[in-house]
């Protein structure tokens, strides 16, 4: 199993909802609460990571290590 990774979550209140991006890899969800917008964040991520190939994962990340 791989270590868990860190990213910034940086969470907004928009309208009736939340806002959150990871801006290391400009990805974003909204939820009706803070949680809410959090987990979806989470899920969001995972499928990118699932999905994305390793060259869209270094093309899109905008880590200061990178």
């Amino acid at each position: 199993m791989k270590p868990a990774q860190r990213f910034t979550a940086i969470i907004e209140r928009e309208d009736d909802g939340f806002v959150a991006l990871c801006p290391e890899f400009d990805i974003a969800s909204e939820g009706a609460s803070i949680e809410e917008a959090r987990t979806n964040l989470i899920e969001a991520l995972t499928l990118f990571f699932e999905a994305a190939s390793s060259s869209e994962v270094a093309r899109r990340s905008h880590n200061e290590s990178s």
